[in-house]
């Protein structure tokens, strides 16, 4: 199924007028999206995760069925976690997950999805943006929620490999801010299962095979707890179990897959801490990892803002993976 400007998707009478799973079975017209989504170029294959409601139930209801969308690309009300797909012209058998941040409470595709898919199909990289759960929207899973549908996704890339024309053994995450965060949990908790298998796509290893983690939320622990993804995740008095349960690098062991960090100095919102301690986590763990940090740039710049120090990034992640043999001529 495509989604260009417009997508057939469950209507709004059949999501006030239904249970869920009706709503998910039940597809219907509905006026073209006004964002991101709905612009020229935006050609995306659109993916449900779960063959039915995810794991634990709940969430809320969004007007087109599936999550709702701003003009500027920002989704809420995330009903059904799915997969916008953007191939490679000439796909070099590499894929890549990618996560937009938004503190947990809304997903940026504008800034860090879309373009960023673009640009790895540019390179050969098939991307696939993922939409997550919103752990505040009334999923009973809660916080651990987004992780379950990375580790869903990644099963369901790597199951249907030759459908996407991937490499099994070549499939990557990438995550911005808090999106950075989720990428961090799928890198080092693969080994949890955080809910029961609905499949045999769920036989599948969720085990991402390379992480990049850009301006990253890492630990949710004082000093460095005044973010959004902390107040989400595990409310405004953690305590200190509480903190450190949802921190990536409380989860870092050996022999997970090599990370590739970037972070700016004047970040104030994931201040450059967050990338220090992952990287002294991994260095103790023996797990690769490279570290880039920049003097300034700031937060949530996607791609980069052509001229600043941390537009570099881009070039320095492909080269990081080609020199890891991810990514191959």
């Amino acid at each position: 199924m495509r989604l260009a400007r417009r997508d057939v998707i469950t209507g709004l009478a059949a999501a006030l007028s239904t249970t869920r799973e009706a709503q998910a079975q039940a597809p219907s017209p509905v006026p073209p999206r006004s964002g991101v989504l709905a612009s020229p170029g935006a050609d995306l294959e659109i993916l449900d995760l779960w063959p039915g409601p995810p794991p634990g139930g709940g969430g809320p209801v969004a007007a087109d069925g599936r999550f709702d969308e701003t003009r500027e690309g920002v989704i809420t009300n995330v009903t059904r976690p799915c997969l916008l797909v953007m191939r490679a012209a000439r796909p070099n058998g590499a894929a890549m997950l990618v996560a937009a941040g938004g503190g947990y409470r809304r997903i940026d595709i504008g800034n860090e999805g879309v373009p960023v898919a673009n640009w790895l199909a540019a390179s050969g990289v098939t991307a696939f943006v993922l939409i997550y759960r919103l752990p505040g929207e009334g999923w009973a899973a809660g916080p651990v929620a987004p992780i379950q549908d990375v580790q869903r996704a990644l099963r369901f890339v790597r199951s249907e490999a030759s459908r996407f024309a991937v490499d099994p053994q070549r499939i990557g995450v990438l995550g911005f801010s808090a999106g950075g965060h989720l990428m961090g949990e799928a890198a080092v908790r693969s080994a949890d299962a955080l809910y029961a298998a609905v499949d045999a796509r769920d036989d599948v290893s969720p085990r991402p095979d390379l992480a990049g983690l850009i301006y990253p939320v890492i630990t949710l622990r004082p000093p460095f707890d005044r973010t959004s993804t902390r107040r989400v995740l595990v409310g405004e008095s953690p305590t200190l179990e509480e903190a450190a349960a949802h921190s990536v690098d409380s989860h870092v062991r050996e022999r997970g897959p090599p990370i590739f960090l970037s972070q700016s100095a004047d970040d104030p919102i994931a201040v450059v801490d967050n990338s220090l301690v992952m990287f002294s986590a991994l260095r103790r763990a023996l797990v690769p990892v490279e570290l880039h940090l920049f003097e300034r740039g700031g937060h949530g710049y996607g791609l980069g803002v052509p001229g600043s120090p941390a537009a570099a990034w881009p070039g320095l992640f492909l080269t990081w993976m080609r020199r890891r043999g991810f990514l191959r001529a």
